[in-house]
């Protein structure tokens, strides 16, 4: 049975950043398939809209995520806060535009074009079934997706319970509300953001090493 790599990881290794990770598993959705048995269960996928709290650890670095997944707008919303850090947001859209920002006074905005949007909610066909486990005190069902990501999902309630990326980074899934909905305003990037002084890449940005793109 394959597992997640626990190995050291180099410093590159590291600062991976969650947006790399997102991009990768997108492009992995229409290129994969399904080695698995027919007799297999297989991922629920993800409804069109909800909102979780995410418990992110990393070698002790903790992190947590209030993640608003929004298919039939083609959006993505990370509100990241770090431990007595940061809070950054990450805000994602489906023609590939992701804006990485504060509302502090520091105003800080960057964004990020890429070929690829959000996550479809069948992101995971194709990933190998690998068995049941006990995790978070749940019985799971547990998938591996292209040496990439493993996906515990709740045998019982078929809600996703754990996330492990292959840099060591872990998703412990708190919260999971089906349908929930961020109100339209939130989802507008400040002005600072389409200002000339905003930063601009085409690719994902190494310093923001944090979650969806993990995978």
């Amino acid at each position: 049975m394959n597992k997640p790599m626990t190995g050291r990881m180099t410093p590159a290794t590291k600062h991976t950043p969650i947006f790399f990770v997102f991009v990768f598993l997108t492009l992995s959705v229409c290129f994969s398939v399904s080695s698995t048995k027919s007799t297999d269960p297989t991922p629920t996928p993800w409804p069109l809209q909800f909102h979780s709290i995410l418990l992110m650890n990393y070698s002790g670095a903790l992190e947590v995520i209030d993640l608003w997944y929004d298919w039939p707008n083609g959006r993505n919303f990370n509100i990241i806060q770090k431990q007595l850090g940061e809070l950054l947001y990450d805000l994602e859209w489906n023609n590939g535009t992701s804006f990485f920002y504060t509302l502090d006074d520091s105003k800080k905005c960057r964004t990020a074009n890429v070929e690829v949007g959000i996550l479809r909610p069948n992101w995971l066909d194709g990933a190998d079934y690998l068995g049941q486990e006990q995790v978070d005190g749940f019985l799971c069902n547990l998938w591996e997706k292209v040496d990439f990501i493993w996906y515990y999902e709740d045998v019982v309630t078929k809600r996703p319970v754990l996330w492990r990326f292959y840099t060591g980074r872990n998703a412990h899934v708190m919260t999971f509300e089906v349908g929930a909905v961020l109100e339209d305003a939130k989802w507008q990037a400040p002005v600072y953001c389409f200002q000339n002084k905003t930063e601009t890449d085409t690719t994902p940005p190494m310093a923001e090493k944090n979650w969806f793109y993990e995978v």
